[in-house]
C-alpha cells in the first residue's frame, strides 16, 4: 500500500494511536542466587515476575524482563518515591529496587499499522508470528534505546526520558502517512487488565 492509500484509509479509521502511559517504573535486581526468593516476594504483592523476554500482569501492574536477574515493574502512580520505597522494604536483603520513574517514559502504540510504522526504524521483526503477545525485548529504534512489549492492547514502548522527545517526534513524522493520532493517556491498570497471564504461551 502506498503512503497516499494509507492516508486515505486513515480518514476512515486511524492506523496508529499513540498515547502516554501514566506509570511508576521500578527496577528489581536480584542479589546472587536470590531470584527465586524474590519471585515469592513479588507474588505476595500480587505480581508474578516475568520470564526472560516476557511481560506478565497482575493486580493492575506489569513486570517485564529483558535482562537476566532484572525486572522492570510498571506500577500505578503514587507520591514520588513511594512505590520504590515499598519494594525496597519488601525486598530488603534479597534484591535492590531502583526508581526509574523519572528516567524512563512509557508510551502505548495501538492500531493496524503499528508494525508498518515501527519497521521504518526498529531492528526487531515485529510481525506477531515472531514477536507475539507476551513478548518483551530491548532494541534500538530511530537510533535510540527502547524496550518493547506486546500486549493485546498494543505495544508498550519504554525509552529514556532524555530521548523521549526524539522518539515522539520520530513516531509522529513516520506515522503521519499511516493516520497516526494522539490517544488519551492510558493507565497501567488498563494495560494489565488485558495482558496475558504469566503462564500464557504466545499465540
Amino acid at each position: 500500500m502506498s503512503a497516499r492509500e494509507a492516508l486515505g484509509a486513515a480518514s476512515e479509521a486511524p492506523g496508529v494511536e499513540l498515547a502516554a502511559c501514566a506509570v511508576e517504573i521500578v527496577e528489581l535486581a536480584a542479589f546472587r542466587a536470590r531470584a527465586s526468593e524474590l519471585s515469592g516476594i513479588a507474588r505476595g504483592l500480587g505480581l508474578e515476575l516475568a520470564a526472560p523476554g516476557r511481560v506478565a500482569a497482575g493486580s493492575g501492574q506489569l513486570s517485564l524482563c529483558v535482562r537476566p536477574g532484572r525486572w522492570l515493574m510498571m506500577l500505578p502512580p503514587d507520591s514520588p518515591g513511594a512505590q520504590s520505597a515499598r519494594w525496597q522494604r519488601a525486598c530488603a536483603g534479597v534484591a535492590a529496587a531502583i526508581d526509574h520513574s523519572s528516567g524512563l517514559v512509557a508510551l502505548r502504540l495501538a492500531g493496524s499499522e503499528v508494525g508498518a510504522v515501527l519497521s521504518r526504524g526498529c531492528r526487531l521483526d515485529l510481525d506477531p508470528e515472531f514477536f507475539p503477545r507476551g513478548r518483551a525485548a530491548a532494541t534500538l529504534m530511530a537510533q535510540v534505546s527502547v524496550i518493547l512489549a506486546r500486549l493485546p492492547a498494543g505495544l508498550v514502548l519504554l525509552t529514556p526520558a532524555s530521548t523521549a522527545r526524539h522518539v515522539r517526534e520520530w513516531l509522529t513524522a513516520t506515522g503521519r502517512p499511516f493516520g497516526l493520532t494522539a490517544g488519551s493517556d492510558v493507565t497501567v491498570a488498563e494495560l494489565s487488565a488485558v495482558a496475558p497471564p504469566p503462564g500464557d504461551e504466545p499465540r
